[in-house]
């Protein structure tokens, strides 16, 4: 029987292609990647009521393929969290389109662990975890979306009380979703959208 030492391409009397072997790499990767997703916790102690009310999506890593050509048309987007009787939240974003701002009623479900939340996408056809990573309620949010990690379902977002961040929080962000395994080119921190909302929304 021969036992190959996977470092390499071929050992005497055994051999490798290279198939076999980038096979294998991306397993590992894979591998690590999942453990690393399966450990994101949320904020501890998480308070739904200090964490409702207006919010700016002011970053966002994304690397879906299909958002590639859409990535210079991003904008700054509003959202507001309500929270309900039931520990439910309804999360209401505005966003601009070509066809002008829209906005769009979220329905976040709890689940065990307060922080997480589940909702179903209607995009996508699945229904997603959506993780409050860290925040400090008065000023910054890092929320993580899919935390199993799938280049067309998971985003890290940064969320502010105000269109504008620190240069501290904004590195934060940056640092984080670099270490969830997003490309420097995916992490956007877009411009702000003029007129959306509407004034008085």
């Amino acid at each position: 029987m021969c036992l190959a030492d996977p470092k390499y391409f071929t050992i005497p009397g055994c051999s490798y292609n290279v198939t076999m072997k980038m096979a294998l790499v991306s397993i590992f990767l894979l591998m690590i990647l999942t453990d690393i997703h399966a450990s994101v916790h949320p904020q501890k102690n998480f308070d739904l009521q200090r964490f409702a009310g207006r919010w700016y999506r002011v970053g966002l890593a994304y690397d879906s393929p299909s958002f590639v050509r859409h990535r210079s048309k991003l904008t700054i987007s509003m959202g507001t969290v309500e929270p309900k009787e039931n520990g439910n939240v309804n999360m209401t974003m505005w966003s601009l389109t070509s066809s002008g701002c829209y906005s769009k009623v979220y329905i976040y479900r709890k689940t065990s662990v307060p922080g997480v939340f589940t909702y179903y996408s209607t995009r996508h056809r699945r229904v997603k975890d959506i993780t409050v990573v860290e925040t400090n309620y008065t000023e910054y949010a890092l929320v993580l979306k899919h935390k199993k990690f799938n280049k067309e379902f998971t985003q890290v977002a940064l969320y502010g009380r105000t269109k504008k961040l620190r240069a501290d929080v904004m590195e934060k962000f940056k640092a984080y979703a670099t270490a969830q395994g997003f490309p420097k080119d995916s992490i956007l921190t877009p411009p702000a959208a003029e007129n959306c909302p509407p004034s008085g929304s």
